[in-house]
């Protein structure tokens, strides 16, 4: 390798790491604000909320890296302009495809590792991130309580808040606690008009402690049936009732204990095929299922219009109101509008249980096809931010980063707007995952050619000689100074 290709590839990595950085931890402040409900108040260790936040992560690299790669080409290019090494360059003899290609080949293996990285390591840490989510959520029950809704997360027991508040969650208002003992046990409810939850020494247990309220119970245990039937309830009323939960069996779920295994984003390029297949193979069987019983009702409606053509051209007098029930052929009419109705409304369900088989079955395309199509989004980026940094020679965090986020933008909204048109069946998923890439793609080619034919793209004189004469058509002339 020569200086000159080290040199360049020495520069452009000094912004790339930079920028990536800076980028990934947006990308992961943007995970902890979306996921803060699910991490606070729920006893997690540092260690174990930085886990979770790496798992997450890593599913932001696919993102990430195609838009570092086109702001660092920008500035490393736009650096090379503003400091006339690029013109010093092209004076030695050496195109400035010549100076791409280093780094172009560099970009090309950064995209083989972006497909062997959205492959093999972001489907595993997406699954240890779903389960770990799941298992905090099944595990730590404290704050999951929904004011107004009956929870029985906790083993034996009903529990209802009115209303939930406090910086964690941790005070109550309105607690109904039932005990769900058997017939032959003490049935037990708790009513409170406030509570707290507070910190248990043991682990193990969940604390409640609960102010100014009622202990409904009657004693029935090893008591004769008919004496149960004349045993009183008893109530007892308190100041404070400290009440202890057992919740070992949801602790003792491990935090990263799999348990969510058949998701198709925790599978490789190869495996998404045989889910393909398999889910094709249901989804025929689904519709057969669907389309069988709408055929039936369809043929007895035409066999039902056959028999009933009339022989003879003969109009009747239409019927009166109230002799339509008396009539036979009526009522049989008014049978098959009944059944026509009914086989509108199955039409209609039977078309939104297809809508969600099509989305589903595109969904699963559109992933599996940007584990290839990010890595040549590497590569489209790559050209663009290089010609674009050569065309308007400006380095440092200003005009180059705007640009890039512009493209960016564009890039994105594509994305979105075509994933979503695909998940109505407007577009092919297959093609709909690479449509943002066959539209920038040749406005990459389009911009290298500027740059390697030294176009002045951005020129402001240029355009402005340009639109003159329209400029000069529609303007009033100026009279002399001196003869004002």
């Amino acid at each position: 390798m020569k200086k000159l290709d080290k040199y360049i590839i020495k520069t452009f990595f000094g912004p790339f790491l930079f920028i990536f950085s800076v980028l990934f931890f947006i990308f992961i402040v943007n995970i902890i604000w979306t996921q803060m409900s699910q991490l606070t108040g729920k006893g997690l260790t540092y260690g174990e909320i930085t886990k979770l936040l790496f798992y997450l992560g890593m599913s932001v690299v696919s993102m990430v890296l195609p838009l570092t790669i086109l702001l660092s080409s920008i500035m490393t290019f736009g650096d090379f302009g503003e400091r006339y090494e690029l013109a010093a360059m092209k004076a030695a003899g050496i195109s400035l495809l010549r100076v791409m290609m280093p780094l172009l080949i560099t970009v090309s293996f950064l995209a083989g590792i972006l497909f062997l990285f959205s492959n093999n390591i972001i489907p595993d840490f997406q699954r240890k991130a779903k389960n770990m989510l799941f298992n905090i959520v099944s595990s730590k029950p404290a704050i999951n309580f929904t004011p107004g809704v009956f929870i029985d997360q906790i083993s034996g027991y009903s529990v209802k808040f009115d209303k939930i508040y406090g910086k964690e969650g941790e005070k109550l208002e309105g607690v109904f606690l039932h005990k769900n003992a058997s017939p032959y046990d003490n049935q037990q409810t708790i009513i409170a008009k406030k509570g707290k939850f507070a910190n248990a020494e043991d682990r193990n247990y969940l604390k409640l402690i609960l102010y100014d309220g009622y202990v409904y119970e009657d004693n029935i245990s090893n008591k004769p049936y008919e004496e149960r039937k004349k045993q009183p309830n008893q109530s007892v009323k308190y100041d404070s009732l400290v009440y202890h939960f057992d919740i070992s069996e949801l602790i003792n779920n491990a935090i990263e204990k799999e348990k969510i295994t058949d998701d198709y984003r925790f599978q490789t390029y190869g495996e998404v095929n045989q889910t393909l297949i398999k889910n094709r193979k249901s989804n025929i069987v689904s519709v057969s299922a669907m389309a069988s019983p709408v055929i039936s009702q369809t043929n007895n409606f035409v066999q039902y219009i056959d028999k009933t053509k009339p022989v003879d051209k003969v109009i009747k007098e239409p019927y009166k109101i109230d002799t339509l029930k008396k009539d036979k052929k009526l009522e049989v009419l008014w049978g098959a509008y009944n059944k026509i109705e009914s086989l509108k409304s199955s039409i209609e369900s039977n078309q939104n249980s297809i809508s969600d088989i099509v989305k589903n079955h595109n969904k699963i395309v559109m992933y599996q096809q940007r584990i290839v199509s990010y890595s040549f989004t590497c590569i489209i980026f790559f050209l663009i931010g290089a010609s674009l940094g050569s065309i308007i020679r400006k380095g440092g965090m200003g005009l180059p980063v705007i640009i890039a986020i512009v493209i960016f933008i564009i890039f994105y909204v594509l994305n979105l707007t075509v994933e979503n048109i695909s998940w109505k069946g407007g577009i092919n998923p297959y093609i709909a995952a690479w449509i943002p890439n066959m539209v920038l793609f040749p406005f990459s080619v389009w911009i290298t050619y500027k740059a390697l034919t030294d176009s002045q793209l951005f020129d402001i004189e240029k355009y402005k000689a340009l639109f003159k004469p329209i400029i000069e058509k529609f303007s009033k002339p100026k009279e002399h100074e001196r003869y004002q």
